[in-house]
């Protein structure tokens, strides 16, 4: 892979020395003298978010908190499409949903071309003839992430993570992704194929558990489903959606009680996010149930 100087890496995004060993100091990026394309991409990302008026701490908190909610994510500002969520928060694209992972709250996608911070290079970076990009897996990646941030460009998508995969099928996160685009496609054969890949791949992937557990579930192997979502929680127990798909998944086999114990874990770790409320609501209807059902076991007769 070609590798870019310090300098280049200046001169192309049109960034200073000085903001670069800000965030560098932030640890938002790796100190270094060399990089690839792929980290021109993350510095990118970084540098959009500022001028947006996105502090380097904040932006730094927001990717913390979207590792914790989307569980298995090792970089978010290259695993999933970022943008500038107001408040000086940072903003996630991913999975078909907008998050703002420090309040827990999925959003509303009103003007997805104004705010999504786009992970495509800038026109100098692919400008320079004396210094040509090679196609490699991790540029192809790349550019998968960021023709996703366009739900017009799905079909490019596809077509560049199957690029990746003809060159790396062990690639797992690939599988993940393409697997995504082609749940959100309807094409659940397509995506339980890729899901079940990533985890022959890397079997404690706790994000791709629970991908596979939504393909179970919207296939009506709900039993299967629970099993899998379990599994993610046994590797991440912190994975706030997978409490909630798992409680889901009880309430459809008429389980409250199963239930009851992850909409109570997900409240926990959700306690302000737009599914909170149902998950509130859920808590108060199936502990009302049980006490009137413990009640009624108390005062009836033994002998009638």
């Amino acid at each position: 892979m070609y590798r870019y100087s310090r300098e280049d890496l200046i001169r192309i995004l049109r960034v200073s020395s000085r903001q670069l060993a800000a965030w560098e100091r932030a640890e938002l990026l790796a100190s270094a003298e060399s990089y690839t394309f792929f980290d021109l991409l993350q510095v990118k990302k970084v540098r959009d978010l500022c001028a947006r008026h996105v502090r380097p701490v904040e932006i730094r908190e927001s990717l913390a908190a979207m590792q914790k909610q989307a569980a298995g994510m090792e970089n978010p500002l290259l695993e999933a499409s970022a943008f500038n969520a107001g408040r000086h928060r940072v903003g996630f694209r991913h999975g078909g949903r907008l998050l703002e992972p420090i309040a827990g709250q999925f959003m509303f996608d009103f003007s997805p071309n104004e705010k999504v911070v786009a992970s495509v290079p800038a026109t100098g970076m692919s400008g320079a003839p004396d210094q040509p990009v090679p196609v490699d897996v991790a540029e192809l990646f790349a550019n998968g992430v960021a023709l996703e941030e366009d739900p017009h460009n799905q079909l490019q998508a596809i077509a560049a993570y199957e690029r990746v995969l003809e060159l790396d099928p062990e690639h797992a996160a690939a599988h993940i992704n393409l697997g995504t685009l082609y749940y959100n496609r309807q094409d659940y054969k397509a995506a339980e194929e890729h899901y079940r890949h990533a985890l022959r791949i890397d079997p404690r992937y706790a994000l791709a558990h629970f991908d596979l557990g939504n393909v179970l579930d919207e296939t009506g192997r709900v039993a299967e489903a629970i099993q899998t979502y379990l599994r993610a929680l046994q590797l991440a127990p912190t994975y706030a959606d997978a409490h909630y798909n798992l409680a889901l998944a009880y309430e459809k086999l008429k389980e409250p009680r199963k239930a009851l114990k992850h909409w109570q874990a997900y409240v926990k770790l959700d306690a302000t996010g737009p599914w909170s409320v149902h998950a509130r609501t859920q808590i108060k209807r199936i502990l009302k149930t049980d006490s009137l059902k413990i009640v009624y076991g108390s005062n009836s007769d033994p002998q009638s």
